[in-house]
């Protein structure tokens, strides 16, 4: 078993997993069960990609970094592929607020709950309700359906903005979507979350990434961190493992966890794909990135149940590009109780979310930079402050991350949080097909985005890494 820094690589593996995202992790723990020889390099010092934390003055606060609401498919995807401890402490959220100009509701974010609001409050026929849920329930991916979010909501509810902010607005927070997306993006996404509620896991990002350590190294994974993965090995069309930079590893197959451009255009390198295939690539949009700002809430300290999360904002109405510019006026809180992380000992946090684009943020000097943080942290204690006032009292601990944090710690390019649009994912699914024992997984396509989708694709990917060691 490989996993302490002292320890060195040795000898071959029949997959390697380049990145630990949950993507990379449930691919290699579901691979390791089966009996598969598997290495899993990551280039942080912690697993987990995107899903992570950091931790403050000493410890005393622990900051969660993606929104970790997810639908509550993510129960049996962990039960199934991970364990049953892990599955058992998914809880829901039970409270889901919006807050704007336009209107103020609180759901538990189940298709029944928004059904009766858009009766109720915003006064939609019963009849228009049920056949816009039963289109989206409809929705194939595989559809030649160009319809975009913009489109759809005008066909269901014409004139109006209020329904589709209401509809869209948490979707585009939890992977990006905005009007112009193809609809498919939109519809297959809320259908799951709306299902059932939105869930989080008990105890934190921290608990569960470690739980996910310990099930990884149980199951005979070697895991590598500090190791960042220069280069894929491909010789006469065939993967041969990877280069760190210190040593080459061989492997029979190579799973990249890394982010699809990069790992097209970087670690392996154009000429090793079809002129076809790099048209398809080079057509891939990246998606956008995000920004957050941190609070912490002095020990011994405590704040009213608000909500879980809310979607806050300013702005008359919902308008994709006032979500991504640096002049804020939407955002979400998410709002940390002592029941989120009950072996904290009564601690309180907040984590206010908005879309952010890499572009504003990539050409700052150091002094331009450090100024636009410190006004987006004076912003939203400005707004949290409408919500429960008199929190700045409260909070002794503020910190804020860019898209330029999430580009140095994941490596994503142009800070990217969501993966790539649409066409990203048939680029992805079809790696495999240009070059033998080469495979992709993570975040793509917006439909493969978030905790659940991307634990989700790394299942598919894993058959599919199954089914070409079982032909070798």
């Amino acid at each position: 078993m490989l996993y302490k820094a002292n320890q060195t690589i040795e000898g071959e593996y029949d997959v390697i997993v380049v990145g630990s995202g949950l993507a990379g992790m449930t691919a290699a723990n579901k691979l390791g069960k089966n009996g598969r020889k598997v290495l899993l390099l990551e280039s942080h010092n912690k697993l987990g990609g995107f899903a992570t934390w950091f931790k403050r003055n000493s410890g005393d606060h622990i900051f969660d970094i993606s929104l970790h609401g997810f639908p509550v498919g993510m129960i049996k995807t962990c039960r199934k592929y991970w364990s049953r401890e892990i599955a058992d402490l998914i809880v829901p959220l039970k409270r889901v607020r919006f807050v704007n100009p336009q209107f103020e509701v609180e759901t538990d974010f189940t298709k029944e709950h928004f059904t009766k609001i858009l009766i109720e409050k915003f006064q939609v026929e019963a009849e228009v309700v049920d056949n816009f849920f039963n289109h989206l329930a409809a929705m194939n991916f595989y559809d030649e359906n160009q319809m975009t979010n913009g489109e759809l909501f005008e066909k269901f509810f014409p004139g109006r903005p209020d329904i589709t902010r209401f509809l869209l607005e948490p979707i585009t927070y939890a992977n990006g979507s905005t009007l112009e997306d193809p609809a498919i993006t939109y519809g297959i996404v809320f259908s799951n979350f709306m299902n059932k509620g939105v869930y989080t896991f008990c105890g934190g990002t921290d608990q569960l990434i470690s739980k996910m350590k310990d099930e990884l190294l149980k199951n005979g994974v070697d895991i590598k961190l500090h190791t960042k993965v220069e280069r894929i090995v491909i010789k006469d069309g065939i993967t041969q493992g990877v280069d760190t930079g210190k040593q080459e590893v061989r492997g029979k197959a190579v799973l990249s966890n890394a982010n699809l451009l990069s790992t097209i255009n970087q670690m392996v390198g154009n000429e090793h794909f079809s002129s076809e295939y790099q048209q398809k690539a080079a057509a891939v949009r990246l998606n956008t990135s995000s920004a957050q700002v941190y609070m912490g809430i002095k020990q011994g300290e405590s704040i009213p149940d608000i909500g879980d999360l809310i979607f806050y904002s300013v702005a008359p109405t919902f308008n994709t590009d006032q979500l991504l510019s640096t002049e804020i006026t939407s955002q979400t809180f998410s709002v940390y109780y002592p029941k989120t992380r009950p072996h904290l000992n009564d601690r309180y946090s907040i984590v206010s979310s908005t879309n952010a684009r890499y572009e504003d943020w990539q050409d700052l000097s150091p002094e331009q930079y450090q100024k636009r943080k410190e006004r987006m942290i004076e912003y939203t204690l400005q707004q949290i402050e409408k919500l429960i006032p008199g929190i700045r009292q409260k909070i002794d601990f503020t910190d804020a991350s860019t898209p330029l944090t999430i580009e140095r710690y994941t490596h994503h390019q142009h800070g990217s949080s969501f993966g790539t649009k649409l066409e990203g994912l048939d680029v992805s699914m079809k790696m495999h097909q240009e070059i033998k024992g080469l495979f992709h997984s993570g975040s793509v396509g917006i439909i493969m985005s978030g905790w659940l989708g991307a634990a989700n694709y790394g299942v598919i990917q894993s058959h599919q890494v199954e089914s070409y060691l079982d032909q070798v």
